[in-house]
């Protein structure tokens, strides 16, 4: 009868031993992580719902690759989302092919090849860093070349340093210089440019104040960095406008102050915590940060759990590296 059982679990590729049980963590950051992780399709990717039909997340694939490798978790999920991320037809839908080639995804999907110790030069069959380079204009700035228009802004800019960066060749001069050149009179940075009035924003800012210091130009990232914590909410946290403060805006804050402005980097730390599904939370939820005050939504905690662990470590995104545990820890509760 053993024998019958053993036999029937080879041809059904059914193994004998269970399966280890995913350690668990009092760490915040990790048990974020873990959450993180097990929200992903398979195991290797997000989706967003359009209308009943689902398409490939990459952007948020992307974000969670750079937690995973912030909080040194969840390693296992981050190479099979490289993995996902590298197959033809997801690079190329998401960095444009043909007529279409999108500046923001290039450097973003090539900051996290880098980070999982990939070749961005051939990348799902894309020469990333060579397609990011062919958008630079004049002026500096890394523009979309698209039927729909240009979208570029201070995220695009700011993740096309970040990867450059990381080249042997480095970000181009007139790249940095650009995006210095974007600075508001109040010292903050705005996330779309030529505006008029020049109106700074949180999400931005903390974006360009870490591209600026990867590329040197610590004068105009610490400007950055003052404005920054003078928007501050009583909270600790971060917000949009006068909106109230919010996770995302929060982890991106908190990762451009930590080592700058470590109190207010504290601060901000506390308050991502504060959003975390803890114990008496469904087991479900436990390690999940929440948007905001209001509690957990599924909709749009993967995000805000994403850029929040961002800031609970205080990795900057010049410095992630891929490796790390390879499990997706829980939340540990008695």
């Amino acid at each position: 009868m053993r024998r019958l059982v053993l036999a029937v679990a080879l041809l059904c590729g059914i193994g004998m031993a269970t399966a280890p049980a995913a350690a668990a963590t009092q760490n915040k950051a990790d048990a974020a992580a873990g959450w993180l992780a097990r929200q992903m399709v398979d195991g290797e990717r997000f989706e967003v719902d359009f209308g009943g039909t689902k398409y490939p997340d990459q952007g948020l694939t992307i974000d969670a690759i750079f937690a995973f490798a912030a909080a040194k978790a969840s390693d296992t999920n981050a190479d099979k989302a490289i993995t996902w991320l590298a197959k033809p037809e997801i690079t190329t839908g998401y960095v444009g092919s043909g007529t279409e080639a999108y500046a923001g995804a290039h450097a973003k999907l090539m900051l996290a090849a880098q980070v999982r110790g990939k070749n961005p030069s051939s990348f799902g069959g894309v020469d990333l860093k060579a397609g990011l380079l062919s958008l630079l204009t004049p002026s500096g700035r890394f523009s979309d070349r698209s039927d729909f228009g240009d979208f570029s802004n201070a995220f695009t800019q700011s993740l096309a340093l970040l990867a450059l960066d990381r080249t042997p060749s480095g970000a181009p001069a007139s790249a940095k210089t650009f995006l210095a050149g974007t600075q508001c009179p109040d010292g903050g940075f705005p996330l779309d440019f030529g505006q008029t009035p020049c109106a700074s924003d949180v999400d931005s800012t903390a974006m360009v104040v870490q591209a600026l210091r990867a590329v040197g130009d610590n004068v105009n990232a610490a400007e950055g960095t003052t404005w920054l914590v003078s928007k501050q909410n009583t909270d600790g946290g971060f917000s949009v406008g006068a909106n109230a403060s919010n996770a995302n805006s929060t982890g991106l804050a908190a990762e451009a102050l930590a080592g700058h402005r470590p109190a207010a980097a504290v601060q901000a730390r506390q308050f991502l915590r504060s959003l975390q599904v803890g114990c008496s939370g469904a087991v479900a939820d436990r390690g999940a940060i929440a948007y905001d005050a209001t509690g957990f939504d599924q909709s749009t905690a993967p995000r805000a759990s994403a850029q929040a662990i961002l800031g609970m470590t205080g990795v900057k995104l010049s410095a992630l590296t891929g490796g790390g545990k390879p499990q997706a820890p829980v939340l540990a509760c008695p």
